[in-house]
């Protein structure tokens, strides 16, 4: 059964708007959720990333690292920075962090497509 999910990040908080993504590619919002039989074709899109909100002081405060594995190989970039290079990293990484610690992460993560600006 292929399934597909759409969401508008227009206006929404990216944390908020990441559990439902992160729980709508797991399938925890069906009646037939199963942890050791996953849904693997679950699909889900989201656009409109550029048009995230942040609480407080996140845009400046709020660090994302980098590091190459060589001695003084780590770098660093604000909130701000990331939004402005790729916004959909960052909703990807916020929901790559919710998604279980196991093998399935990376096929979960596999299934959501990012979209900077509307679709059609």
């Amino acid at each position: 059964m292929n399934r597909e999910y759409k969401f508008n990040a227009d206006g929404e908080i990216l944390g908020r708007l990441a559990t439902k993504v992160a729980v709508a590619l797991r399938g925890k919002d069906g009646a037939d959720f199963s942890p050791n039989n996953p849904d693997l074709s679950r699909k889900v899109v989201v656009f409109n990333t550029d048009k995230l909100k942040f609480t407080g002081n996140k845009l400046e405060d709020k660090k994302y690292f980098k590091y190459s594995g060589y001695p003084g190989g780590i770098s660093q970039r604000t909130l701000k920075e990331y939004m402005v290079k790729d916004s959909r990293g960052v909703l990807r990484e916020a929901v790559y962090g919710m998604l279980p610690k196991n093998r399935l992460r990376d096929k979960f993560i596999g299934n959501l497509r990012l979209y900077k600006g509307e679709i059609r």
